[in-house]
Formats: structure tokens, C-alpha cells, sequence
């Protein structure tokens, strides 16, 4: 039998990307919300710790690492869990944001720097658990990882989510960070819609999101140097001097 909410569908969870007993904490105020989530991180593989505001998501925290925090911006509080709230040399998860897309403006400078992510609502449970993925990747990873990756004079900051071109910070949503972080990756290769698609969330976009996603990061990458992002009509998109094979 098919159920579904407003927020996603449980009959997704059959080909869902699953956890390895990480410990998850959520955090949502809205009941229906909260039970989806629990139910569907837990069969998905995730140990869950569920509260219903910011506040005790900071007091959870100061008790116990978690691996990820997962956090409604419907929360009266969401703010809470914030930088200036946390103790010195407190572990901080990686956070993924359920927002609509007018609470990310308030809400990204407010939970500070970091690993971080979000999913604007309404969502696919497949999306969040693809997100979720990443994120933990990340966290895994670590310092020693194999870093992020540069092209000429454009470069990225994984421990603090920021893009550079030259001397000049570029102002990106962490969709427009994931973009560009797998543009490049793949530097002179071509990707496809698809590949950006599920790539930046999770899942294949139609419509323009994808057309309109590049054309915002192109915009602040290329507005004081020479191109770097290009178009291969009919194929996809590619990062890059002009000139190179691709």
C-alpha cells in the first residue's frame, strides 16, 4: 500500500540510500514531521535521538557526539543550536537544514560556518537521505581527506563551505557550493544535467532549476575574471579555459 505526507513518501524507502548505525539527531516540532523522520531514518539504518526545538538540540549535543543533526527551520528556535551558544571545544555534527527558501537567508549566517546542507520543503525523503549521505561522507573524511579542489585562480574551503575567486569571497547557497565543488572536481569534463542533478540534490531536476542553478554560480565566478564556465549545447556543462578539450 502506497502513504505519503506533505512532506515526503514512505513507500520510497525500498530504494533509499541507507546508514550504517550512525547516530542521527532530530530535531522537528510539527508531530507529523517528527514521526515520518524517525520512522524512516530508522528503518533506513540511523540510531535517532528526537527533540522538538533548537534548545534541545544544543543540550543533546553538549551530552553526546552525534554524527549529524537533522533540523526543521520551523522550530521557534532553530537558531539555538548556533555558534555563540556553543561551548569551547564542543564537537560540532554536521547539520542538514529542512527549509523553505525564504528562511535561508536568516538561517545559514546563524548556524555559523561548517559542514552544513539543506533541503527546501516540500521534500522527497529520497533527497534528504541522498543529502544526509554526503554530509556524513564529508565528516568522515576529515581533515586529511584529499581537500577540495582549485582551478587556477578559483579555489574552495570545505571547513568553512566559502568559494574564492582571487582575492574575493564568493556569496554562494550551499547548492550553488555543491555545484561548483563538482564542476571542479571534473574540470574540462563535461557533465550532463542529470549528473549535476543528482549531484547537487539528490535527484534529476526538470524545468530550468538546473539551467538556472549555473547561471547563478556563473554570474558570481566569472563577474571580474575570464570565463570559466561554459555551456556544451545539447550536452551539458563544463568548467575550464577556453580552449581545452572537452
Amino acid at each position: 500500500m502506497e502513504t505519503s505526507t506533505a512532506h515526503g513518501a514512505l513507500d520510497e524507502r525500498p530504494t533509499l540510500a541507507r546508514g550504517a548505525g550512525q547516530q542521527v539527531l532530530v530535531a522537528a516540532g510539527d508531530a507529523e514531521l517528527a514521526e515520518l523522520l524517525s520512522t524512516t531514518l530508522e528503518l533506513a539504518g540511523y540510531r535517532i535521538t528526537l527533540v522538538a526545538t533548537g534548545a534541545e538540540v544544543l543540550a543533546r549535543a553538549t551530552e553526546r557526539r552525534y554524527d549529524l543533526v537533522v533540523l526543521d527551520a520551523a522550530l521557534p528556535d532553530p537558531e539555538s543550536f548556533g555558534p555563540d551558544h556553543l561551548p569551547t571545544g564542543l564537537h560540532r555534527p554536521p547539520t542538514l537544514l529542512l527549509t523553505d527558501c525564504e528562511s535561508l537567508e536568516r538561517l545559514l549566517p546563524a548556524l555559523g560556518p561548517g559542514r552544513r546542507d539543506y533541503v527546501t520543503k516540500p521534500f522527497r525523503v529520497a533527497e534528504v537521505l541522498a543529502r544526509m549521505q554526503v554530509l556524513l561522507r564529508a565528516a568522515h573524511a576529515g581533515p586529511r581527506g584529499e581537500g577540495a579542489p582549485a582551478y587556477r585562480d578559483l579555489t574552495l574551503d570545505d571547513s568553512r563551505c566559502q568559494a574564492r575567486r582571487g582575492g574575493r569571497v564568493l556569496d554562494l547557497t550551499p547548492a550553488e557550493y555543491r555545484l561548483l565543488r563538482h564542476l571542479l572536481a571534473n574540470a574540462h569534463r563535461v557533465l550532463s544535467k542529470e549528473q549535476i542533478g543528482r549531484y547537487v540534490w539528490g535527484e534529476f531536476r526538470g524545468d530550468n532549476a538546473i539551467e538556472q542553478l549555473v547561471s547563478r554560480v556563473r554570474r558570481k565566478v566569472d563577474r571580474e575574471g575570464p570565463a570559466l564556465i561554459h555551456t556544451r549545447r545539447g550536452f551539458g556543462y563544463w568548467l575550464g579555459e577556453v580552449g581545452a578539450d572537452v
